[in-house]
C-alpha cells in the first residue's frame, strides 16, 4: 500500500512540475509574443515556420547582393556620367585647336589639358572600389544572382564600355581616340586635327549609349529590391501568424494552470501531514 502511495505522489509531483513549466512558458510567451517555441507546440505550423525561416535566408542572401550590385550600379553610372563630362571638353579642346592664331604656347596647354583627359578616363575605366572590386568588370560581366534563377549583369565590361568604338569604319578605344587627338594637336596640322576630332565625338556618341545601358541595369536592380521587400514583409506576416501569441486564450490557460496549481499544491501539503498510519488503514 506504501508502494502504490508513493508511486502516486510521484505522480503527483510529476504533474505539478509539467504545470508549473506550462505556466512558466506561458508566462514567455504573454512577455515576448512569442508562442511556437519548440517543434511538440504544434508540429504542423513548425514544418511551416522552418519553410518560412529559409526563404527568409534565401531573400536576405538575394537582397544583400540587389544592395551590393546596386552600389556597384551607381559608381558605374556615375564613372560613366563623368566621363562622358570629359570626352565633351575633348571636344571643346580639340576644336578650340584649330584656331590658325594659336601658338606653340596655346597648343601645349590644350595638350597638357587633353593629356590629363586622358589619364582621368583611365583611371574612371579601372578604378575598384573598397573590397578591391572594379567599376567595370574585366572581360566578361559577372552575373549576381538575385531571385531563384535569376542572374543578373550589374555592369557592363572596361571593353564594352572603352573599346571597339567605330571611327570612319575602324574600331578604336577611347584611349587611342585621345592619343590621335593629342599627337594631331601636336603636330598643328588642322586636317589631322579635324579627324580626330571625329573620333572623339565617336567616343562621347558611344559614352551616352553605355550610360544608357548602365541605367537600364540600375533600375531593374531597384525594380527586384522593390519586389523581394514586399515578398520579405509577406514572409515576416506569415512568421508572425505562426508563432505570435493568442494573448486572451494564453493569458486564461495561465490563469486556469495557477488556480490548478495552487489546488494540487494545498492537497499535496495535506496529504505529506497525514501520518503513515493514515496512509495505510
Amino acid at each position: 500500500m506504501v508502494g502504490i502511495t508513493n508511486k502516486i505522489l510521484l505522480a503527483e509531483i510529476r504533474r505539478q512540475q509539467k504545470l508549473s513549466q506550462d505556466i512558466i512558458a506561458g508566462q514567455t510567451a504573454i512577455s515576448t509574443g512569442i508562442t511556437l517555441t519548440k517543434p511538440s507546440d504544434d508540429a504542423l505550423a513548425w514544418v511551416q515556420l522552418s519553410d518560412v525561416g529559409r526563404a527568409q535566408a534565401q531573400q536576405a542572401a538575394w537582397q544583400a547582393n540587389v544592395s551590393h550590385g546596386s552600389t556597384r550600379a551607381t559608381t558605374a553610372e556615375n564613372n560613366l556620367s563623368e566621363i562622358n563630362n570629359l570626352l565633351t571638353h575633348a571636344q571643346e579642346l580639340v576644336t578650340s585647336a584649330r584656331n590658325g592664331s594659336l601658338n606653340d604656347a596655346g597648343r601645349a596647354a590644350i595638350v597638357e589639358q587633353m593629356k590629363t583627359i586622358q589619364t582621368t578616363v583611365n583611371e574612371l575605366l579601372n578604378q575598384k572600389d573598397y573590397q578591391g572590386a572594379p567599376v567595370f568588370d574585366d572581360g566578361q560581366s559577372v552575373l549576381v544572382p538575385v531571385g531563384r534563377g535569376l542572374n543578373l549583369a550589374v555592369v557592363g565590361t572596361r571593353q564594352e564600355v572603352s573599346e571597339g568604338i567605330d571611327v570612319d569604319g575602324a574600331p578604336m578605344s577611347i584611349d587611342a581616340i585621345l592619343a590621335q587627338s593629342i599627337a594631331a594637336i601636336e603636330s598643328g596640322v588642322d586636317s589631322d586635327i579635324a579627324s580626330s576630332l571625329t573620333g572623339v565625338k565617336a567616343a562621347q556618341s558611344h559614352i551616352t549609349v553605355q550610360q544608357a545601358k548602365q541605367g537600364v541595369r540600375g533600375e531593374r536592380l531597384e525594380t527586384i529590391g522593390e519586389r523581394l521587400t514586399n515578398v520579405d514583409l509577406n514572409l515576416s506576416e506569415r512568421r508572425a501568424d505562426l508563432e505570435s501569441t493568442d494573448l486572451q486564450e494564453v493569458i486564461a490557460n495561465v490563469k486556469a494552470q495557477l488556480l490548478q496549481l495552487e489546488a494540487a499544491q494545498s492537497a499535496f501539503a495535506r496529504i505529506n501531514q497525514q501520518t503513515l498510519f493514515d496512509l495505510i488503514k
